[in-house]
């Protein structure tokens, strides 16, 4: 069992884990062409289910040397989730699950400590973010239901309805074709519609989106400062238990020097 521990939890094996991943993220990617699978169909084939295998393989030593503390690391579940969906029947009317053994290219993200960092601050962002949504939805909602009462007579396909008025407003939001595309056409009909997008624009592409980047960043930085604190403590740890073991030795000393002494004198 010691060595079936050591042996996971090593980085040489670690790191091996790794390059399978990126290797059969490669084999999966030349899966989509016809002509590769037309010459190396069967060699991708064995690549992908020898591959599955040393997964299967690792989950299941995770499993024995863990037990049920495996189930409280959320990335070795995950690692779970998506080596189980590679397991999953993938004919008949699960042909469709075929795709997702793509998923499996995402144990990267569990694999290097810098991707995890990065999740862990997204995830720690997600409250933030979502009050950020509410924010953006009710100002998509007041501009949707202005654009379809402004345009809509004019502009059906744009502002015909509040779906409609709110997907032209998100593709403006995004500033994709948004001035020659939309805005235009429609100052042609309303020359004072400059005085409706402008406002919008500035609302929601650079004010609200700008929060998304602002709370992610400090939950990013947070993350980081949190592990520098973790990381300190742990070395003046270190430092406590050094300074405490030179301590007992200077004793040590002293004593077997008094001894000496003693000794010495009888």
């Amino acid at each position: 069992m010691n060595a079936l521990t050591s042996l996971i939890e090593s980085p040489r094996f670690e790191r091996a884990i790794i390059v399978l991943i990126i290797i059969n993220a490669i084999t999966l990617g030349l899966e989509t062409s016809d002509t590769v699978v037309a010459r190396f169909g069967s060699l991708l084939i064995a690549v992908d289910t020898l591959i599955l295998a040393v997964f299967v393989a690792e989950i299941v030593a995770k499993l024995v040397v863990y037990r049920l503390d495996f189930f409280r690391s959320p990335w070795r579940i995950f690692d779970l989730l998506v080596v189980g969906i590679a397991l999953i029947p993938t004919t008949g009317a699960f042909s469709v699950l075929r795709a997702l053994r793509v998923l499996r290219v995402l144990r990267l993200v569990s694999g290097v400590p810098s991707l995890r960092k990065v999740v862990g601050g997204l995830l720690s962002a997600l409250p933030g973010m979502g009050s950020i949504m509410v924010l953006l939805s009710l100002v998509f909602y007041v501009f949707s239901v202005m654009a379809t009462k402004l345009f809509g007579d004019r502009f059906a396909e744009w502002f015909g309805s509040i779906g409609a008025s709110a997907y032209t407003l998100f593709q403006i939001m995004t500033l994709e074709s948004w001035s020659m595309g939309i805005v235009r056409p429609v100052m042609e009909a309303y020359p004072w519609a400059w005085a409706f997008f402008i406002p919008f624009i500035a609302c929601t592409t650079f004010t609200v989106l700008n929060l998304f980047i602002g709370v992610v960043v400090s939950a990013m930085q947070a993350e980081h400062e949190e592990d520098v604190a973790t990381e300190r403590d742990k070395m003046h740890n270190e430092q406590s238990l050094i300074v405490d073991e030179m301590g007992r030795l200077r004793a040590e000393m002293q004593a077997l020097r008094e001894s000496l002494v003693g000794a010495n004198k009888g």
